[in-house]
């Protein structure tokens, strides 16, 4: 069964720009890279919840486990934490669509 990595956060406001870059030329080039497809970024202009919500999906239970406990995940969410806050992580069954 093909499982979902959902991943919510705000963006640190004296970072955007980097983020930015980062996200764009490392974050999903490097998810690809893992293993990770179906690579989805939603962005929140109003209510009380996350700035960001981001998924990807593993073909497997087994993939996305060993991606979640790789060096390479460790290194990637280290350098993601110094551009956001508050973040989450949550593995839901996945199906199509927005999943929270």
């Amino acid at each position: 069964m093909r499982v979902k990595l959902v991943l919510r956060w705000d963006i640190k406001d004296e970072t955007e720009t980097d983020y930015y870059e980062f996200i764009v030329n490392e974050f999903i080039p490097r998810l690809k890279r893992l293993g990770l497809s179906d690579i989805e970024f939603w962005y929140t202009i109003y209510g009380d919840v996350e700035q960001i919500q981001s998924s990807a999906i593993a073909p497997t239970e087994e993939q996305m486990t060993a991606i979640l406990n790789s060096d390479e995940w460790d290194s990637l969410e280290t350098r993601l934490t110094d551009y956001v806050s508050d973040l989450v992580q949550k593995l839901v069954p996945a199906t199509n669509g927005f999943q929270i």
